[in-house]
């Protein structure tokens, strides 16, 4: 597969080659178990510095899409197995079922280009700015969790709403959706430094990686979230019944 990077576009080159990278691990060779491409090959192959190279990859490593060894190379990490539950709350409510009282230490709002999942998603353009919401949250002594929320274009949020409400109350109650269904995908990872910094934790320590796929009552695509928690203060349940 042939990569090359536009460097007459204002779309970032990290961002371009993350891209690019995406497609790569589609094909069935890395899917397979492939080494990619060692980062002095591809570097200079999309004529750019290796550190570039490397923000792309980590991004896709923090992710749980790539695997990376020392002295080893890089691959395309093997699909996770997924289970469903049929009962799903938001995070404050899965707080106040706790009696855990919710902490919000950062909130942040921004228009970015999606990632290139969450652009599959809302099946929108990967240069189209969309509104982000990320949120550090936990309990009164320590966060725990941060929060990253992309929506759906068509929404038409403006970025004024108050975000201190809860979230699926403002949708409800301003804009008329209703939320109701959330496809998840549970992984492990390890934090980077940024990751890291905001936890309180040291980087490389091991992180819960949660996505949620949120649709409303017609089934169209509302949120697309990803939640980074700390190993060693979060537990995820699923209760099954077996048919």
């Amino acid at each position: 597969m042939k990569l090359k990077i536009n460097h007459q576009s204002r779309i970032p080159l990290h961002i371009q080659a993350e891209e690019l990278l995406r497609k790569l691990i589609e094909q069935e060779e890395y899917k397979n178990g492939k080494l990619l491409p060692n980062e002095v090959d591809l570097s200079e192959q999309l004529h750019i510095s290796r550190n570039t190279l490397r923000q792309a990859i980590n991004h896709l490593v923090t992710e749980g899409l790539l695997v990376r060894k020392k002295g080893y190379g890089t691959k395309v990490a093997q699909k996770k197995v997924l289970s469903e539950a049929r009962n799903w709350m938001s995070f404050s409510q899965e707080m106040k079922a706790l009696g855990i009282d919710v902490c919000n230490f950062e909130l942040h709002l921004s228009w970015k280009q999606p990632t290139g999942d969450a652009a599959a998603f809302f099946n929108i353009s990967p240069t189209t700015r969309v509104l982000t919401l990320e949120r550090l949250r936990g309990k009164k002594d320590n966060p725990f969790v941060y929060f990253i929320s992309l929506f759906n274009p068509a929404l038409k949020l403006t970025g004024n709403e108050d975000f201190t409400r809860p979230l699926y109350q403002i949708l409800e109650a301003d804009l008329n959706v209703i939320v109701k269904t959330s496809k998840e995908e549970i992984s492990a990872g390890a934090a980077d430094e940024f990751l890291a910094g905001k936890l309180e934790i040291s980087p490389g320590q091991p992180i819960l990686i949660r996505k949620r796929f949120v649709y409303d009552i017609n089934d169209c695509p509302i949120e697309y979230n990803i939640g980074y928690y700390r190993a060693d203060s979060f537990t995820y349940t699923i209760e099954c019944l077996r048919k």
